[in-house]
């Protein structure tokens, strides 16, 4: 078959790979002059950055990708177990290191909240079972027929702990501050809120504190240029600055894409682009129905990011390679993102520093930091092109007024890309980084499905589709699409 995929995120390249290996003749359209979508890098006056993911977990679905392929992940990627995973920076000046290995996590919990030393385990062992319940039932299985359900254990799938909020199931479970606030972050890992996603996304620190984290040496981006290497070696063509206008359709069968005004005839369509971009913006209004337009529209969608590339030329030895300052006011801040849909005043700052394991990524001496903060999603109110600039200032600021001092004299290098750029680059929903959020109880379970319900022949894959955001779960996205269009048609 003739198949195009519209998107060289990571969801499109992986997907083109599995079915370029199924023998299809897969082409790929890609609005930007490079691959990666969000998995990309910026290379400027001696600094590297990524610009998305900074961390890997579950490198297994990642390696089945490779394996599927005729190739292995070891082949392409070396990968280094982080430790610490990340360093924790509390309002109060106190840090805290955590760890995969469970003796040295054990240590740093009671080293700050020995109060909560004897929960940490148990609510690990929750975490894994939430996983073991949700892996089988939702994360492996693309849910798309009758048949898909017949494997399921009903008895796990109604224990997910769906009823209360991530926030609420933490603070049961833990006394201290320090570890409410460290347990709750995780939430934010697919976008929503601790506050209001359902407690079923605690299975998430089970993935990185169980399961380890990593760091793909020489940069993130290398997953993004192992998989177009992999991709041209099984056959899969590429069109750079070749932004899809329309899909066709014909009654309820997709035909081509239209490219600038060029019609291209597919067999199939794959789209790595946002569900609801997909939907809304690439189909014509009159092939959907008003109510499923509307359903769509209504979607809440996950939060933005604000985010600063800085290039300095000196070093923080108190800056690990993963690295969170947190907000004094977690519930405040949350709510100023989702509820008042403003920027934070007192945000919890992400920095990652990958000069700490990469010296060459900076210059001689310096660091390069990716700095986020998690910002709401557009709401077409505020002015960009004027608050990242305010913004920036103000997060320079802070970051000095929590210890690191002389930042902004040091600066030698800086972007910005804040959720318009998002939204402009990436042609995401609102400028959200996830597709929709997770804040209700069964959001994450009506993501858009992998194959499309209303066009024969169109499949999905990405962070906004199921079964969610982050570099496995697009992994799996991919792997579904492929296996679906496998049952399909071969």
């Amino acid at each position: 078959m003739k198949i195009s995929v519209i998107g060289a995120g990571l969801g499109g390249l992986a997907v083109s790979c599995l079915l370029s290996k199924r023998g299809h003749q897969v082409t790929v359209y890609e609005k930007n002059s490079i691959p990666g979508g969000k998995v990309s890098q910026v290379e400027s006056g001696g600094f590297r950055f990524d610009t998305g993911p900074s961390l890997l977990t579950m490198p297994r679905i990642l390696d089945k990708v490779f394996r599927l392929c005729g190739s292995r992940l070891e082949d392409h990627l070396t990968l280094i177990p982080l430790d610490p995973l990340c360093r924790y920076f509390f309002a109060d000046g106190t840090e805290f290191n955590s760890y995969s290995d469970r003796k040295k996590a054990l240590a740093a919990v009671r080293q700050i909240a020995p109060e909560d030393a004897e929960a940490y385990v148990p609510f690990l062992e929750y975490a894994s079972r939430l996983y073991d319940r949700t892996a089988a039932s939702f994360l492996d299985n693309p849910l798309q027929r009758l048949s898909d359900l017949s494997g399921i254990n009903w008895t796990d799938a109604f224990r997910i702990d769906a009823f209360r909020t991530v926030s609420s199931r933490v603070d049961k479970s833990f006394r201290s501050v320090y570890m409410r606030q460290f347990f709750k972050r995780f939430s934010t890992y697919n976008g929503s809120s601790p506050y209001r996603a359902p407690a079923t996304f605690n299975v998430i620190p089970h993935i990185e504190l169980n399961g380890g984290g990593f760091y793909v040496d020489g940069g993130m981006h290398k997953i993004t240029e192992s998989l177009i290497t992999l991709a041209r070696a099984l056959g899969v063509e590429f069109c750079f600055n070749a932004p899809v206008r329309e899909i066709a359709v014909t009654g309820k069968t997709v035909t081509g894409l239209y490219i600038h005004d060029e019609y291209i005839g597919s067999d199939l369509v794959v789209a790595n682009s946002d569900s609801s971009e997909t939907y809304l913006n690439l189909i014509k209004p009159e092939r959907l129905s008003l109510s499923r337009r509307n359903r769509l529209r209504k979607a809440e969608p996950s939060c933005s990011a604000f985010v600063m590339l800085v290039g300095i030329n000196r070093k923080y030895e108190q800056l690990a390679h993963h690295n969170i300052l947190f907000s004094k006011d977690y519930r405040r801040e949350f709510d100023e993102i989702f509820s008042k849909r403003i920027m934070p005043a007192d945000p919890t700052i992400y920095i990652a520093n990958t000069s700490f394991l990469n010296p060459g990524h900076a210059v001689p001496g310096g660091s390069n930091f990716f700095i986020m903060v998690n910002a709401p999603y557009l709401t077409g109110d505020g002015n960009w092109s004027v608050q990242s600039q305010t913004y920036a200032a103000f997060l320079l600021r802070e970051l000095e007024n929590r210890g690191l001092s002389g930042l902004h004299e040091n600066i030698l290098y800086r972007q910005i890309i804040n959720p318009e750029d998002f939204h402009i680059r990436y042609r995401s929903n609102k400028g959200s980084l996830y597709g929709t959020s997770s804040n209700g109880r069964y959001a994450a379970f009506n993501r858009p499905g992998n194959q499309s319900p209303w066009f024969e022949n169109l499949y999905l894959t990405g962070g906004s589709t199921h079964p969610g955001g982050g570099i496995p779960l697009v992994m799996l996205s991919a792997l579904h699409a492929d296996h679906l269009i496998g049952r399909s048609f071969g």
